[in-house]
């Protein structure tokens, strides 16, 4: 599962990048910086994680992951090809949730495409050029589904009235993500892949004095998000780079606390992406390891199972299931047992965000 972040040129994409994966994509002060995507993967910061590091004691700790991909800025033309358009919107196509980066700062040593900030004019642009291709692909289906249609197809009608609502909404400038769909109607429209219908969490890119409580625009973005149900993030990514330079945990702390902040903001950004991709945690824990390991939520536990190994999936017989919260309060698996708290649970089973988990499989 992956996160792709999308913007206009010089918003901070980049950075953001960096600062997420440590790993040092090129950031410059001039647009069209980014051409190929680059991903990175992160760690998902997790204090449960710690916890039981401190309870077991393990020979190794391995955290869970996300994928996030930096995508080149886009601009005004892209669904018609304009600055690298094509590709771009083919990168964001392969990805499955977008965070929308917004500059909130002003700087007039950082250049803006369009010569001055409004955060809300920017997301409109992005918006538009990415609700326009959405309407590129519903059409070229609609061209075949009503041919199919007229012939008396069942499934192409029933097909043809969901495309019909998708291309009004886009037409109406609204992304096809505010579109609630049945099961059968999503049937015929997860193939198509539509960029507009991912879900999205807004960065506002702030200077280090609006890091805690934000600014007038993020204000602004607020006001014009409202009726998206999307989580909108303050984020002063220049400063969070400048964090992530210092080798020295109590150094990083001291800076974060300068500025008034508990925990860096990518630690904040990267968990929500965790939830914003539809992800969950469980956990194994012995000597040998302790580790996060990464599921959709409402997996089952043959599900979860297979997340270590087909085979454990294949053969699945039983969880041997722990919470979280129990495991925390006994200290041991054998006191969780004692206590008549660790579960048995079946195939049907629906894993638990922070479950510890033991598998019986028989291959």
């Amino acid at each position: 599962m992956k996160a792709g972040i999308v913007g206009l040129p010089n918003v901070g994409k980049s950075t953001l990048f960096n600062c997420l994966s440590n790993a040092k994509a090129q950031s410059a002060n001039f647009p069209f910086c980014t051409i190929e995507p680059n991903i990175g993967v992160v760690n998902v910061p997790d204090t449960r994680l710690e916890k039981l590091e401190e309870l077991v004691n393990p020979e190794k700790v391995i955290p869970a992951t996300v994928e996030i991909v930096d995508i080149a800025g886009l601009v005004k033309g892209a669904s018609k090809g304009e600055g690298l358009g094509n590709q771009f919107l083919a990168n964001i196509r392969e990805t499955d949730a977008l965070l929308h980066v917004l500059r909130c700062f002003d700087n007039d040593n950082i250049i803006h495409v369009d010569a001055s900030i409004d955060p809300v004019r920017d997301k409109e642009t992005i918006d538009i050029e990415l609700q326009l291709k959405d309407l590129e692909t519903v059409q070229k289906r609609l061209e075949r589904v009503k041919r199919t249609a007229k012939t008396g197809n069942k499934e192409a009608q029933a097909e043809l009235v969901v495309l019909l609502k998708i291309e009004e909404t886009l037409l109406q400038g609204v992304s096809v993500r505010a579109i609630d769909f049945s099961e059968k109607e999503q049937e015929f429209i997860t193939p198509l892949q539509f960029i507009t219908s991912k879900p999205v969490l807004y960065v506002c890119n702030v200077d280090e004095n609006s890091a805690v409580s934000g600014n007038a625009y993020v204000d602004q973005v607020k006001e014009a998000v409202n009726n998206e149900d999307a989580e909108v993030i303050v984020l002063a990514v220049g400063t969070e780079a400048d964090i992530t330079e210092l080798e020295d945990y109590d150094e990083r702390q001291l800076f974060l606390e300068d500025i008034g902040l508990e925990e860096a903001g990518v630690s904040r950004l990267i968990r929500s992406a965790y939830k914003l991709l539809n992800l969950q945690t469980y956990f194994t824990a012995g000597v040998k390891e302790v580790r996060a390991w990464t599921i959709q939520i409402g997996a089952t536990g043959p599900q979860a199972a297979g997340v270590i190994h087909t085979d454990f999936e294949k053969g699945f017989i039983r969880a041997e299931t722990i919470s979280y919260e129990d495991y925390v309060t006994f200290g041991t698996e054998a006191k969780v047992k004692e206590a008549g708290k660790m579960r048995v649970e079946g195939k049907e089973y629906v894993v638990q965000d922070g479950d510890v988990m033991h598998f019986r499989f028989n291959v």
